[in-house]
């Protein structure tokens, strides 16, 4: 009896509001393995929206970072509007972009997706059509009467959002491709630091600045998780290797430490361990990508 799925936001805050952050924070000394249970089922839920047989329609409106992207990207039909602010925040907390995250920024153009990766930079509407976050941009105002056609059912999916649908803005992150591709053009952090400062241009700067700040640990882990996710042919396999380091990452405390600093004390002030770039070894960011011993499965 289901013709299409409708996926819209409660209140003012878009797919995101950071309660799933906070509620995996507190099961570390509640209860460790709930924190586990709830990323394997979330991992699925992605996995079933990517899958979906059926018209998934995502309202990607406002703020839609982290497990909003999981809900949203990986559907049949990703709407945009001008109030879009799109992200994968993950390392400013000691995680590495996840559900689904991975295989996203893997299929962006040149070196944006490990731009965007590691940065967590906030992507505008025209920006997450460029990097393949999304497919459509809409003004806002005409959302109500998406809603109301969709659900109505009287024409094809496809047609009432051609219709709805308006040509998108110049994307600023596009304007910035040569410059992206250049500096973030590296196979480990060391190569892609000494990218940026040969670069006086603002963004490589603010790269620097935010860089500093980020979990080693996570940096290294999302720059290689990214790269292995090029060569998968299936979702699930970044969702396998996501379920690893999420998991490990919240054993280790880095994850928990992060959504200490920014989320609960505020002190804006981690402890990362190691807290050196140069400490993050090969042998570690291997050790961290390998198989558990109960891995993450799709069903």
């Amino acid at each position: 009896a289901i013709a299409v799925v409708i996926l819209d936001g409660a209140g003012e805050r878009g797919l995101c509001a950071g309660g799933d952050v906070r509620w995996l924070y507190d099961a570390k000394t509640r209860a460790p393995a709930e924190a586990l249970a709830f990323w394997a089922d979330e991992y699925r839920l992605n996995s079933l929206i990517a899958r979906y047989p059926k018209p998934y329609v995502a309202l990607m409106d406002g703020i839609v970072m982290g497990g909003g992207i999981g809900l949203s990207a990986h559907g049949r039909h990703r709407l945009v509007t001008e109030r879009s602010q799109i992200a994968m925040p993950e390392t400013t907390i000691g995680l590495v972009p996840d559900v689904g995250g991975t295989f996203l920024l893997s299929r962006s153009q040149g070196r944006l997706g490990v731009y965007l990766g590691l940065l967590g930079t906030r992507m505008n509407g025209a920006d997450a059509i460029q990097a393949g976050f999304a497919d459509t941009f809409l003004p806002v105002a005409k959302l109500p009467t998406l809603i109301a056609q969709l659900s109505d059912r009287t024409n094809a999916v496809e047609d009432i959002i051609e219709d709805a649908s308006e040509p998108v803005a110049t994307s600023p992150l596009a304007a910035k491709r040569d410059l992206i591709d250049r500096l973030f053009d590296g196979r480990t952090m060391a190569e892609i630091h000494a990218n940026l400062m040969t670069s006086a241009d603002p963004l490589a700067t603010q790269a620097r600045t935010d860089l500093a700040v980020r979990s080693p640990k996570a940096l290294a882990l999302t720059l290689e998780a990214v790269r292995l996710a090029k060569t998968y042919k299936t979702l699930n396999e970044a969702l396998t290797v996501e379920y690893r380091l999420s998991s490990r990452l919240f054993g280790d405390g880095e994850f928990i430490e992060g959504v200490r600093a920014l989320l609960v004390d505020k002190d804006k002030m981690p402890k990362w361990n190691p807290a050196r770039r140069d400490d993050v070894t090969s042998e570690m960011v291997a050790a961290y990508l390998a198989p558990l011993s109960e891995e993450w499965r799709c069903a």
